[in-house]
């Protein structure tokens, strides 16, 4: 059982340990950070945990290492989000130098933190990163959200595939096709990648409880990925105000979004995604609309805004019980083993 990655400043040490230390494999999304700070960070979860983890980075695409932006453009996307600014009282902010970390100098901090899983979403890293990874023993586990890209990362050599149905929250990570060109359930998706590739899968999207692990394990799936539910846990970096959405009736209506970073996401509807959808055409770039957003989030947060901050969910938080990982992690276990029990019983 893995934890998803949760990027974005979700996720957390604490969260990733939990999850090791009860037999899962914890992971940290640490496509926002420095190489540096990714070292740092593994550094963190191993003082918490002796046990294996991985780290998750975002693979280069569609020009997000350098977005070309002129001066005058990224005024132009300034002024759509300056009404929203405004109402939470921040003042604009200038350009920065760099919208996102070098994604060169996050592998070679992943490289030196030397986790025992690199996963990566949006893409395949190029082949002398893969054998960077087995000389260092670091197995390498991809994003599919297609049989094409599982196919794809397959034939590279990757160790896993994760196949994530469009159940899930967060962003779509497809690659080959565009994400709206991308979008089949899990339980369709399931049975098409473990038909079309040797490596093993791991299920992703729309699973929260036992119910869900137990279905995608009978599909052909050797593991599965859960996020939002770890997400909902108190260990997770995700502010007070998002759990608690989470948990509310709010979150039985999720909606696939590009209003917070220009890439397509699910997360709870607001207000925010509702008021850019038509909008849509003047939205930034990836990375510049994930770093305009992202500057407005901290007063969102702190004020209480919810209408106008990322709510990052799949479509089966409505599921979700547990408010801590472990408690969380013993009864995703109890619950499989009821539900598998019970398709042999059904079975005979």
């Amino acid at each position: 059982m893995c934890k998803a990655p949760s990027g974005g400043g979700l996720s957390s040490a604490d969260l990733t340990a939990a999850v090791s230390e009860s037999g899962g494999l914890g992971s940290f999304g640490v496509h926002h950070l420095s190489g540096p700070q990714i070292e740092q960070t593994a550094q963190a979860i191993r003082a918490k945990t002796k046990r294996p983890f991985a780290l998750n980075l975002w693979v280069p695409y569609e020009n997000s290492e350098e977005p070309p932006l002129s001066d005058q453009d990224f005024e132009r996307h300034l002024e759509l989000l300056a009404p929203f600014y405004k109402e939470l009282g921040e003042p604009l902010p200038a350009r920065p130098e760099r919208f996102s970390p070098k994604y060169d100098e996050q592998i070679e901090g992943m490289l030196v933190a030397r986790p025992a899983v690199f996963s990566f979403v949006f893409g395949i890293p190029s082949p002398d990163i893969l054998r960077r990874c087995k000389a260092l023993d670091i197995l390498t586990l991809g994003a599919a959200t297609t049989a094409e890209e599982a196919m794809a990362l397959d034939q590279a050599g990757v160790d896993m595939v994760v196949a994530t149905g469009f159940e899930a929250g967060g962003h779509r990570v497809s690659f080959l096709r565009s994400a709206e060109s991308s979008l089949t359930g899990t339980l369709a998706l399931i049975p098409q990648v473990v038909d079309a590739i040797k490596a093993p899968v791991i299920a992703a999207g729309g699973i929260a409880d036992g119910r869900g692990i137990a279905a995608a394990l009978a599909l052909g799936a050797q593991g599965v990925q859960i996020g939002t539910a770890f997400l909902a846990c108190a260990e997770s970096s995700a502010s007070d105000i998002h759990r608690q959405k989470l948990f509310s009736p709010d979150a039985r209506y999720t909606a696939l979004t590009r209003a917070f970073s220009r890439r397509l996401a699910r997360g709870i509807q607001n207000r925010f995604m509702d008021e850019l959808k038509v909008h849509e055409d003047r939205i930034a770039p990836y990375p510049v609309q994930n770093w305009l957003t992202g500057r407005m989030k901290p007063a969102a947060i702190a004020q209480g805004r919810t209408d106008l901050m990322s709510l990052w969910s799949g479509q089966a938080a409505p599921l979700l019980k547990h408010r801590d990982a472990r408690s969380l992690m013993h009864a995703l276990q109890q619950q499989t083993d009821d539900a598998l029990e019970r398709a042999f019983q059904y079975a005979g």
